[in-house]
């Protein structure tokens, strides 16, 4: 004997009860045909197997079914009863207790509660419970529920194929309705999870219950027109979705990108009351299809008994054949009478509509692995072993270990959790020109793949809500191009963020980047930010403006410095030439040449050679020069000092000593510049701090210390000399040299001391250029104040370049 517990109503009447009296049964509502062609394959399948003789001969196979109304607490009173048998008669009964049960197992329930509550109640008796269509993924808990097993796949599957789908087409802000029964709950606590891992959030998630109160389902109407996102994931049981779509259609709330579980997806009942359109476009996951030959006519092979008075369900006869009987307690009204003798030929209602075989070859395999067990139970061959004592737990266990395949070639077993293998459609709402819908595969879903290869999309055109071809879109916040960043908006999920420009320096080179990845200190970001660009190296060059300048001005001041020494080699006979020592002239005029070319070191890319060879050529060609000014200068003041009676002070200061001193001086400047060049000489040097955008190549002094003593001593020198210039500058002669060594050192010394303040403040190659421009107007400044004038005089006054004149002798005037 086989049990069966289908929900032939899907609602009942709403009642108060006062607790005062016995509560009256419950007064079932809303004619269900789809149960009833459940029950129909269920009647099927035991039909053939005792039309068989390859399983079970001899042995025939009965049933008894019952009416849940959809009630979770008829559903454990049913279970008992099959279990024990009517529990008055039962307790009258004096027969032990030990007895056998009354059915060998239970096919049902269609929904996930009902089978939770009868597999916890048959559970510790061991008796098997096969459900064709409960899904819930806390059903695989064996500890809870010990007996049973289902032939559809567990909802921890369908849970995570639906959020990978939506994944797929680039939905991240979708709404979720589900049934609040553990069908619906658990399915969506699933997808939820799994939704959030892929980086999908719920701008809201709802559940109802058919039975509910129509303000509740009003909220949730209301919720859906002022929500922003386009995709609803609906977990709902195809009871409730019943209810869900007639609210819609009042409300005509189209546009909206439906997902659906497969309680719902693939049924064609749901199809027909969609009368606005509201679901075409709809994706969804649905079992795959099936055929089981002979079952279809079975079920629609159905007619009311000749007497009316032994009609079972007349209610069921009734809306089925649009008749009413004579027993009916309606008003027959318009209707017909029914005359107990009708078929279904030519009718057309959801009882004959054949979408939901999948589900009926569910049923079928449930019954079939009853069969199996019992077939192995009883040691069946040609005959079957009567006298073998069937308890629950042996088929129990027998039910488990069954693998078979079936006449249309499914293999039939369980898995340790009682689930067989996770396969699904996807199917696809696509209306018709007639105003009808179909079912269109256009994917498969297999969870015994590899997780990159489990959903696959065929090559098909999807059709989306509003009959559309293109993809809707359904995100909180439009995708954050390169460039950006993504900034979550306070108080909102995730999925809703602002699109923030990277900084400067920084970049990002994929869409929708949580971070902006800062550049290399060698490079700099694009004005797009979506890419890193080697930064502009920035240095004096002769190519530019500044650097041609400059350029010009050191080999200007150069070739005027050859003129002067031209000029003085022509007339070095001349008194004014031989006047305080012609050849430290000459040395003069060939450091001023070499201090004009040393600046033309600094212009350029430094290199290694460069940057040793710039400031050590300063260093020393100015010392050189300076050491031949003082030299001058000195031989200023010992020439007065000479003409003291008797004086002998140019005998230990004349050419020798004044070459020796020149020598001498430029000598330590030479040891400071090896000293620097040996310990830490300058470098070439990547400066990224001065400018963001931009590389500074100069370079680096090495040692500070280096630099400034070479600096140092060459103002010590100019310092020597612009006092001792100064003492002498009121000598007595024509042509005395100290005034003007004196005013040029005075430039020397305004040039270098206003150079220490601009240098340190100017940035980047202007630095370069401060140092230069500081070298050639020192450079000039000597040259202009201390040659000039004699060249003045040489050329333009020829007759004071005299001996008489030098000494200040000038012959007397004439009257």
């Amino acid at each position: 004997m086989l049990g069966g517990i289908f929900s032939f109503h899907s609602s009942w009447k709403a009642r108060h009860d006062t607790y005062k009296q016995k509560p009256l049964p419950l007064e079932c509502t809303s004619l269900n045909f789809r149960e009833f062609q459940f029950a129909q394959a269920m009647l099927f399948a035991i039909e053939e197997i005792n039309n068989s003789t390859e399983i079970l001969p001899g042995i025939s196979l009965g049933y008894k079914i019952y009416d849940l109304c959809g009630s979770t607490a008829r559903s454990v009173r049913y279970a008992l009863a099959l279990t024990n048998g009517n529990e008055v008669l039962s307790a009258l009964n004096k027969a032990p207790c030990t007895r056998p049960a009354q059915v060998q197992a239970i096919m049902g329930d269609t929904s996930s509660s009902p089978c939770m509550a009868i597999a916890t109640v048959i559970g510790p008796f061991h008796i098997p419970m096969i459900s064709h269509f409960a899904t819930c993924a806390c059903l695989s808990d064996k500890t809870k529920y010990p007996s049973f097993l289902r032939t559809i796949p567990s909802d921890y599957y369908q849970s995570r194929a639906l959020a990978q789908l939506v994944w797929q087409f680039g939905w991240t802000w979708v709404g979720a309705i589900r049934t609040n029964d553990d069908y619906g709950n658990n399915g969506m606590a699933i997808f939820t999870e799994t939704a959030q891992h892929l980086g999908i959030c719920l701008e809201y998630s709802v559940s109802f219950f058919r039975t509910d109160p129509p303000e509740k389902i009003q909220k949730i109407i209301s919720m859906i027109k002022v929500s922003t996102s386009k995709v609803i994931v609906a977990f709902l049981n195809h009871m409730d979705m019943d209810v869900l779509i007639q609210e819609l259609s009042n409300h005509k709330l189209t546009g909206y990108q439906w997902v659906g579980s497969e309680s719902w997806i693939s049924d064609s009942q749901i199809a027909a009351m969609d009368r606005h359109h509201i679901l075409d476009g709809a994706l969804g996951l649905s079992i795959p299809k099936a055929h089981v030959s002979g079952m279809r006519e079975f079920i629609l092979d159905v007619k009311p008994l000749n007497s009316s008075s032994n009609v079972m369900f007349p209610e069921f006869w009734e809306t089925l054949f649009s008749c009413k009987f004579k027993q009916s307690k309606a008003s027959a009204g318009n209707q017909r009478e029914c005359t107990g003798h009708e078929d279904l030929t030519g009718v057309q209602n959801s009882f004959t509509d054949m979408s939901l075989m999948p589900i009926f070859n569910n049923v079928y395999k449930g019954v079939y692995a009853v069969a199996h067990a019992l077939h192995n139970i009883l040691s069946c061959n040609k005959t079957c072993n009567n006298q073998v004592q069937l308890d629950p737990f042996t088929i129990l266990q027998h039910i488990k270990k069954i693998k078979f395949i079936t006449k249309e070639g499914d293999e039939v077993y369980f898995n340790e959790n009682g689930d067989p293998a996770a396969k699904y459609e996807i199917i696809n709402w696509q209306p018709t020109e007639h105003g009808t819908v179909d079912f269109v595969t256009v994917g498969l879903y297999d969870a015994s793949l590899p997780a990159n290869k489990q959903l696959n999309l065929q090559n098909k055109s999807l059709i989306w809500a509003h009959n559309s071809q293109q993809v809707p879109l359904s995100v909180c916040s439009e995708k954050c191009l390169p460039g950006t960043r993504k900034v979550l908006q306070k108080g909102k999920p995730v999925c809703c963020y602002d699109c923030l420009r990277c900084a400067e320096g920084e970049m990002s080179n994929v869409t929708d980047s949580i971070t902006c990845v800062r550049c290399h200190p060698e490079f700099w970001s694009n004005e797009r930010r979506d890419a890193c660009v080697k930064k502009e190296a920035e240095f004096l060059s002769y190519e530019e403006i500044m650097g041609a300048l400059l350029t010009a001005a050191s080999l200007c001041g150069t070739c005027i410095t050859a003129v002067v020494a031209f000029i003085f080699f022509r007339y070095r006979k001349t008194p004014i030439v031989r006047a305080n020592n012609s050849e430290l002239s000459f040395l003069l005029l060939f450091s001023l040449t070499l201090c004009f070319l040393c600046s033309l070191t600094f212009i350029g890319r430094p290199s290694e050679w460069s940057c040793k060879l710039r400031h050590t050529a300063f260093g020393i060609t100015f010392v050189l020069c300076i050491s031949c000014v003082l030299g001058k200068t000195l031989v200023v003041l010992m020439a007065f000092r000479a003409t003291l009676p008797g004086s002998n002070v140019m005998k230990w200061f004349g050419p020798a000593q004044q070459k020796l001193s020149v020598l001498g001086f430029t000598l330590i400047q030479v040891i400071i510049c090896i000293l620097w060049l040996t310990i830490s000489p300058p470098f070439p040097f990547k400066n990224f701090k001065e400018f963001k955008d931009k590389i500074i190549l100069e370079c680096a002094l090495g040692s500070a210390v280096g630099f400034w003593a070479v600096l140092g001593y060459i103002g010590l020198l100019a310092m020597l000399c612009f006092i001792l210039a100064f003492l002498a500058r009121k000598l007595p002669d024509n042509f005395n040299e100290a005034k003007f060594i004196t005013f040029s050192m005075l430039i020397f010394c305004a040039v270098w001391i206003t150079f220490i303040p601009a240098y340190v403040s100017s940035p980047g190659k202007f630095s370069v250029a401060v140092e230069i421009f500081a070298i050639l107007a020192s450079s000039f400044g000597l040259l202009f104040c201390i040659f000039i004038p004699k060249c003045y005089i040489i050329l333009l006054k020829p007759e004071k370049n005299t001996k008489n004149n030098m000494m200040g002798k000038v012959a007397p005037k004439s009257f």
